[in-house]
């Protein structure tokens, strides 16, 4: 394994273990994108409508939806 594929999963492996371990981490990068966490989401108040990976509403990915899952 080349040393730039093993640096992108250890990196990869490095960002979910942050984020499954810390409800206070607001965005984690993944290839170069930002994600934001669920926590970032619900604090913002409503839901945007563009369809984030982390959306934490119910019904997910309609915008202006301000009903939490009841999970979090």
């Amino acid at each position: 394994m080349s040393n730039s594929i093993k640096m992108r999963r250890d990196d990869w492996i490095y960002q979910l273990s942050i984020k499954e371990n810390s409800k206070d981490i607001l965005y984690y990068l993944e290839n170069k994108a930002v994600v934001f966490t669920e926590k970032y989401l619900a604090d913002r108040g409503q839901c945007c409508g563009n369809k984030c990976r982390h959306c934490p509403y119910i019904p997910k990915h309609q915008k202006g939806n301000n009903k939490l899952n009841e999970t979090l």
